[in-house]
């Protein structure tokens, strides 16, 4: 079963966004903060837990152009392409 990932704004300015990560972990999280910070436009991307058991990671992106909100979909499009070429390879090799 596929578990949606939700974002809720925590705060954000103009060129930064900080965002709680909720229904999620650091399988995926990991991943995307390193897909983001592949994004030109992109100046910081990290994430954070506070607490590992009580609170939800947050996810916070700093770009020097452009909207923080855009980079994070750029990144969450091309991760999705890439697990779907993933998907169709596998289709391929089993079954």
């Amino acid at each position: 079963m596929v578990q949606e990932i939700n974002f809720r704004i925590v705060s954000k300015g103009k060129d930064f966004i900080e965002a709680e990560v909720i229904n999620s972990d650091n399988t995926i999280i990991r991943p995307l903060v390193e897909e983001i910070s592949r994004d030109p436009m992109v100046v910081e991307s990290k994430y954070y837990i506070e607490h590992p058991t009580i609170t939800n990671p947050k996810l916070y992106i700093r770009v020097k152009e452009g909207k923080p909100q855009a980079a994070l979909k750029r990144a969450l499009r091309k991760m999705a392409k890439n697990f779907e070429d993933i998907e169709n390879e596998l289709n391929k090799v089993l079954p």
